[in-house]
């Protein structure tokens, strides 16, 4: 699969196929809608009358079925009876959780309306101790995952080394990235290489690699009244379980502070679940692999408003990463 930008619909098309969309669900979950934000898909705010809000989910049409969208909600199904906070999907009129819409004989897109999570979305300036409850609930949700029986024609995306960052991979090529030049492509070559053999040492043990969330970063959790909630699981799969580690600092690995950010998200981590030497000693390479996934993200999304927030600077120090990684065999997370 080759990721393309987000998504080929205006806003202004997206917002009458949202509005299409509310109305295959009762009256009472029909409301006010406008747009959050735009990313893999298009996320929008519904406001009823009675001052409650909904989040209206369209999916672009070139990265799930709907099978796969349906896994994900069986999979949240399962987290919220175990006390989890996660999104739950509501039913439409038609007894379906999962709305298809034409747009044309060709085109289609699968839309799903959740119920409001409250809480409020950290940011890098948040206190660590909000990566020891991330890494805890992480924890909780790969504790579940190693001990849930998958129903029948249960099928999500696969995260592994070639579909993260491979020529196919599921976000684009790294290659792609706006300002990555092209002499550094040697580098980034042999940063994965050395993942590759990592991870082919490492294997795909099933106390290693499951289903996992596979975007675990700060704006996809909402802390409320000392709860830690997740949201947007869009993205998860099976891929290695410490990836989750990785994705819990997205974007931001080379802040001066990421390295404290990961010892918290360890801590609380390890609460629950304690990990072993190898799987303490691959978190490195979770965290390099995940970096250059991103580059391929940020070229496929270039125009994406995350995109262009991470500035000028973002591509050079992702290779200055690559430097200290094959230099140490470790991420220099607080180098740069």
């Amino acid at each position: 699969m080759n990721a393309k930008q987000s998504d080929t619909l205006d806003e202004q098309s997206l917002h009458q196929l949202a509005e299409q969309a509310l109305r295959q669900y009762p009256q009472e979950l029909q409301g006010e809608i406008a747009l959050i934000c735009r990313s893999e898909n298009a996320t929008f705010v519904v406001r009823l009358a009675d001052c409650s809000r909904l989040a209206l989910r369209v999916h672009r049409d070139d990265y799930h079925q709907r099978n796969e969208i349906e896994s994900e909600l069986s999979w949240l199904d399962s987290l919220r009876e175990t006390g989890i906070q996660v999104p739950e999907a509501l039913v439409g009129s038609n007894g379906q959780r999962v709305q298809t819409l034409a747009l044309d004989e060709q085109h289609s897109r699968h839309v799903v309306l959740f119920r409001w999570i409250a809480g409020e979305m950290p940011t890098t300036e948040v206190d660590p101790r909000a990566f020891a409850q991330l890494g805890e609930v992480t924890a909780r949700l790969h504790q579940h995952s190693q001990n849930w029986e998958k129903p029948a024609g249960f099928k999500r995306i696969v995260w592994d080394h070639q579909t993260m960052t491979g020529d196919k991979g599921h976000w684009g090529r790294w290659q792609d990235a706006p300002g990555l030049r092209e002499e550094d492509h040697p580098l980034v070559e042999r940063t994965l290489a050395r993942v590759d053999r990592t991870l082919q040492k490492y294997g795909k043990n099933p106390r290693r690699y499951g289903l996992i969330h596979a975007d675990l970063r700060l704006t996809n959790l909402l802390l409320h009244k000392g709860e830690t909630r997740v949201i947007d699981f869009d993205d998860c799969g099976m891929g290695w379980y410490m990836h989750d580690a990785a994705a819990a600092i997205s974007f931001v690995e080379h802040h001066p502070r990421a390295q404290e950010w990961v010892e918290h998200w360890l801590a609380g981590y390890q609460r629950i679940c304690p990990l072993s030497e190898e799987c303490l000693a691959v978190i490195p390479t979770m965290i390099i692999q995940r970096r250059i996934q991103l580059l391929a993200w940020v070229g496929s999304h270039a125009t994406t408003e995350m995109a262009i927030s991470l500035g000028d600077r973002w591509v050079a120090d992702s290779i200055k990463l690559c430097e200290a990684y094959l230099a140490t065999e470790e991420c220099a997370l607080a180098v740069i």
